[in-house]
């Protein structure tokens, strides 16, 4: 139930920070099987921030409300055009865009498009076929970069549309008796 709720979390694309309560009274070899079973189970989570607390106690709890300053703080970073699109040329050398059809991807640039999440929209060429693993990947390298804690991050790939398509190119006086010297060329 819990991991199905945390799914609808990651759906509405929200900041998390998770409790693990109780943490006081364990050996320190069952905290360490707890880290690799929380790693293994929230591994579809993107940036988490687990934060371990024993409410009895009271121990961990002081630092709360500072993490929770952190991650809203990451949800509501401002985001420079600049710093963005270096992230992401960044990114593709080191791992470039897939082929589609044949054809590679070209992500162009990319601009905040908000905050809660922070959302980056990136423009190119064939973006909208953009594999879901590249995806993550691009993910990844943002919020690394971008040091963002606790906090998913939005991409919206965006299709350049061709500036020409449907104008038809009017040829001038000279290209047109070029052409038709082409033409009678050819007919002969």
């Amino acid at each position: 139930q819990d991991l199905h709720l945390l799914s609808h979390v990651l759906d509405a694309g929200r900041a998390l920070v998770l409790l693990v309560n109780k943490w006081d009274g364990l050996e320190s070899d069952w905290r360490d099987k707890i880290r690799t079973q929380l790693d293994r189970k929230l591994g579809f989570l993107v940036n988490p921030y687990i934060h371990f607390i024993s409410a009895l106690h009271g121990s961990g709890v002081g630092e709360l409300f500072g993490t929770i300053s952190r991650v809203h703080a990451s949800g509501a970073r401002e985001m420079k055009t600049s710093e963005l699109n270096q992230i992401l040329e960044v990114a593709m050398t080191r791992h470039a865009p897939p082929l589609v059809s044949g054809r590679r991807i070209k992500l162009r640039y990319a601009h905040a498009g908000g905050h809660h999440p922070p959302t980056i929209v990136i423009h190119g060429g064939l973006a909208d076929a953009v594999p879901e693993a590249y995806r993550r990947y691009l993910e990844h390298c943002f919020i690394d970069a971008l040091n963002l804690e606790g906090t998913p991050v939005r991409l919206i790939f965006r299709k350049g549309d061709n500036p020409f398509k449907g104008r038809k190119n009017k040829l001038t006086d000279r290209q047109l008796n070029k052409r038709k010297r082409m033409i009678r060329h050819v007919k002969r």
